[in-house]
């Protein structure tokens, strides 16, 4: 109200009153409305100095935006020498808002580098710093013309025209520091997983948050920014932690299931017995473990299980036929048919409904 009302009424006043006598009407106008002017002036100060906790942006963008909207309207109100000295603190305090947003961004960084590795989420699932960076890079989002405005460091030029933002092409400054903090993310999330002393659980732990990153990504401007580059990367990311989980878990499993050759007789009764009964304690072992981890993401955890059964079902089936073909092999020792195995697969990963 003071810039957009009083002191263009101010204005307005002083050169009626001083019609025809230009520098006293400038003169009287700054010295009336100097203290008004100062004071505002003052408290951008004190919020762009305040502290960088990265709750504290979007606040700082809604001064900033103040400010330099304010600036346009303010050329003809103080386009004379003696009040252009207001003008330009002003757009001084504009300026030190900009850095004070860039100085919350680093301080996001800081935040997630800090953030301790000391005790794992339950089941592998979504770590709660991830929630946060990815809420909050979605909501800063919403201000992204402002924030290409200030990333880009021509605050100089705020006011005359704002830079105008390609919805398809952002400017790179904002672009390049968005995925240095998704970077800086992604190795927090990598020595968290070390936590889990289960590697197969650790998979899961990245596959989880990884996912979830997607999802946010995909469902705001973050994947404008980030661009297809980074998504497909980010995508590969998950197919190898996926992998890895599948081989971690499953290898033993699949190399108890190998018979070794096309017929009954590459391998002896008693020793295919054998493999039966380690196949069974194995496949106990693991859903008795699994069952309690976590996949949050619906298509992941049906990816999961789908690719496990292709793996296994398989191998199972035609062990299971190889030993019914045997006159030496009794029908009682078979504890789990190939419907029994799937449903225990199927099972697995309810941590969360648990």
């Amino acid at each position: 109200m003071v810039f957009r009302i009083l002191i263009p009424s101010e204005r307005r006043l002083c050169d009626r009153v001083f019609d025809g006598l230009a520098p006293y009407g400038d003169v009287a106008f700054v010295a009336a409305v100097r203290t008004q002017a100062l004071q505002l002036i003052s408290f951008g100060d004190t919020v762009a100095a305040a502290s960088r906790a990265p709750e504290r942006l979007f606040r700082v963008i809604d001064m900033y935006e103040a400010v330099r909207d304010l600036l346009p309207d303010l050329d003809p109100v103080f386009s004379d020498p003696y009040s252009a000295a207001l003008r330009a603190e002003v757009s001084a305090v504009c300026n030190t808002l900009g850095s004070s947003i860039k100085g919350i961004f680093m301080e996001l960084e800081n935040l997630i580098r800090r953030d301790p590795a000391r005790v794992a989420v339950p089941g592998g699932g979504i770590h709660p710093i991830t929630r946060y960076v990815m809420n909050y890079l979605r909501a800063a989002c919403g201000s992204r013309q402002t924030l290409e405005e200030v990333m880009e460091g021509d605050l100089g030029a705020v006011g005359a025209a704002a830079i105008a933002v390609d919805p398809d092409r952002p400017t790179s400054s904002l672009a390049v520091h968005i995925a240095w903090i998704m970077d800086v993310l992604h190795k927090n999330l990598e020595t968290k997983s070390k936590i889990y002393r289960d590697p197969p659980l650790a998979s899961i732990f990245l596959m989880n948050n990884g996912k979830y990153i997607i999802h946010k990504v995909n469902d705001s401007e973050l994947g404008i920014l980030l661009g297809d580059e980074w998504m497909e990367q980010m995508m590969s990311r998950v197919r190898r932690w996926s992998m890895e989980y599948q081989r971690g878990a499953w290898a033993k499993v699949m190399s108890v299931l190998h018979t070794g050759g096309p017929g009954i007789g590459s391998i002896p009764a008693k020793a295919m017995l054998q493999k039966m009964r380690m196949f069974n304690g194995y496949l106990e072992e693991i859903c008795a473990a699994q069952s309690d981890w976590v996949i949050a993401d619906e298509q992941l955890r049906a990816d999961i299980k789908a690719a496990i059964s292709d793996s296994v079902m398989p191998a199972y089936t035609g062990l299971i036929a190889r030993l019914r073909s045997s006159p030496e092999t009794a029908r009682d020792l078979f504890k789990y048919t190939p419907e029994d195995v799937q449903a225990h697969i199927q099972h697995l990963f309810e941590g969360a409904a648990k």
